[in-house]
Parts: C-alpha cells; structure tokens; sequence
C-alpha cells in the first residue's frame, strides 16, 4: 500500500482516531470484565468473544448494545440473546474485527500483493478468516431449534455455507468501504491510528449491508421443520 495514501486526510483525524480506538480498547475490557471477573457468563465462548469483539468497532455504544441485548443475569433466559434482533449482526461485525487485527499485519509481514496493491490481498484474507471465525461461531453458539423431526442444528457445511454468505453480503459495505478509500487515496497506511479508526466504520458499514442476510438465515434456521 501507496504509503503516501491518505495524506488528503485532515490532521485532525490522528488525534480523533486515538481517542476512539482508546475507548473501542476500554470498551472491549469492561465487557470482558463484566463477563468473566464479575461472573456474567454466557451458554457459549463464542457468545462471550462476539461481545467483547464488538467493543472494537463499536466503542461505547457496545456497552449500550450488551446492557440491552446480552448481559446474562440470574432473570434472563439462559437462550442465545445475539441470535435475536439488533444483535444478531454483531457475530459478523466481531469476526471482522478480528479478521482485521490478525489479517492486515500478516498481509504486511508478507509482503503479498496482486497486481503490485497488498489492499487485495488483505481483503481475501480478512474474508477468509471472518469466513472461519463465523463457521465456529455458527456450529458452536447459535441456538439449536426443535422442529418436526427433532433437534436441529446446523452441520459443519451448512455453517460454512452460512458464514460464506454472510461474509459475501458484509463485504458489500466493508470491501466497498476499503474500495473507495483506495481508489479516492485516502486509505491511510496500516501503522496509521486514522486506518484503524477508517477500518472501525468499515465495519460497522459490513454490519448494515449484512444484517438482512444475517436475519433471513436466522429465520431459515428457526423455522419449523
């Protein structure tokens, strides 16, 4: 990447982009905190990691969100709460963020580009590894429904297919979002705060474009069988 790319960005945004990646840090520890010392423990790992996760693109609206939509406590039910409603397009948001936070210094440690441009490269990456991290996520922590025929939950092909899909429909915001960063040269460089903070409504902007495929795979899924 172009390492004079983003120079169009006013010099406000570093200091901006401090301040929000700081709180996005403070926000993912809370939630930890709240979890794991304070005993608010969800049915799943990866219930607790989505939310935690969250913290990262999110900040403090993360803690809103987990106060309204996920906080486990003796008077909730013990069902997954992320499945439902608003919540359910964080999954996708939190594999994202940590697709990024692993993804993009590999990418760089590698020296990988296509057509001399590592932004191609780090997009198939970061979609690969959301990809995996949803497929987990899917077999491990969205909630089995009784149908008909019994129990059902999905199996691994049909996690992979579903987390495939979300990804492809998260990309049309995050991939667009990275898309015209690069092509307008206002993609700050990777050791830049102000990438991160660009990275954060990326992400958020992958959670709007997904959430309606997020919704209609999780009606399929509690529909009767």
């Amino acid at each position: 990447m172009d390492m004079n790319m983003g120079s169009a960005l006013p010099a406000w945004m570093t200091p901006l982009a401090w301040v929000v990646l700081t709180l996005a840090l403070i926000s993912s520890a809370v939630l930890a905190d709240d979890i794991y010392r304070r005993g608010h423990r969800h049915p799943t790992v990866a219930t607790e990691l989505v939310w935690i996760g969250s913290g990262l693109f999110l900040g403090p609206f993360a803690l809103l969100a987990y106060r309204r939509h996920g906080r486990v406590t003796p008077n909730t039910s013990a069902t997954l709460q992320s499945n439902r409603g608003v919540a359910a397009g964080l999954p996708g948001g939190a594999a994202s963020a940590a697709a990024h936070v692993i993804g993009v210094p590999l990418v760089i440690a590698s020296g990988l580009t296509i057509a001399g441009i590592d932004l191609w490269v780090m997009i198939i990456v970061i979609a690969l590894l959301a990809t995996a991290m949803l497929a987990v996520y899917e077999r491990s922590a969205v909630t089995p429904t009784v149908g008909a025929h019994g129990i059902r939950q999905r199996s691994v092909a049909a996690a992979i297919g579903a987390a495939a899909l979300t990804v492809l429909a998260f990309d049309l915001g995050m991939g667009g979002w990275m898309l015209l960063l690069h092509f307008t040269e206002t993609m700050p460089p990777a050791t830049d705060a102000t990438f991160w903070m660009l990275m954060q409504v990326g992400i958020v902007l992958g959670v709007v474009t997904g959430y309606p495929a997020v919704r209609r795979l999780r009606s399929r899924l509690n529909s009767p069988a």
